[in-house]
């Protein structure tokens, strides 16, 4: 009875934070009013991130946690910490078993010993930035997602202009801590599919 209770709290909790969580109704870290990609395809990237999600769910409970999942005109990309090198290649073959997929991006890395320092300098890394695409006018902040792993931040998304581009980057590079920046920033051009 207490298990059920609790399952049905949590749920009621989760539900009620949609609309103003970073995942957006569609769960891709972009507004939808902002998305320069057509609804149809952000409903099909979205089913494709919900499927994979739930397959990973019932293979290991933990990777709901542990791992984060996005996709963008078909391209999966995978973040997130796992304890064996295994778990790393088994959940990049369940994403490109997903249907529909593009291409796969696996930052996925392997668990170092837990540091309190360093998810503390991760939050930082990550405010950081977060704060800087949104004071900076030439970015669209609501239309990327930035997750830092021990000093390594990932920046994903969709940018208007080679521009706007350029400007992240170089936001990134005035992060003190920040070590190493992977890019996945596809351009309104690049998308299969783009709104009118």
């Amino acid at each position: 009875m207490k298990k059920n209770f609790i399952i049905l709290l949590c749920s009621f909790l989760l539900i009620s934070c949609v609309g103003s969580s970073t995942g957006g109704v569609f769960g891709t870290g972009v507004s939808v009013a902002l998305d320069p990609r057509t609804l149809g395809t952000q409903i099909d990237d979205s089913i494709m991130q919900k499927n994979l999600q739930a397959r990973l769910a019932l293979t290991e409970k933990k990777y709901l946690i542990q791992l984060s999942v996005k996709v963008l005109d078909g391209r999966i990309f995978l973040g997130g910490k796992v304890e064996e090198p295994e778990e790393k290649l088994k959940i990049t073959k369940m994403a490109w078993e997903t249907n529909g997929v593009r291409s796969v991006k696996n930052n996925i890395s392997i668990k170092p010993k837990f540091s309190f320092k360093n998810t503390v300098v991760d939050v930082l890394i990550t405010s950081q930035l977060r704060t800087a695409l949104i004071l900076n006018k030439n970015v669209k902040a609501a239309n990327f997602n930035i997750d830092t792993v021990n000093k390594k931040t990932y920046v994903f998304g969709i940018a208007h202009t080679e521009e706007e581009k350029k400007e992240i980057i170089q936001e990134a590079k005035q992060i003190v801590d920040l070590e190493e920046l992977v890019t996945s920033i596809l351009m309104v051009s690049d998308l299969s599919r783009q709104r009118e």
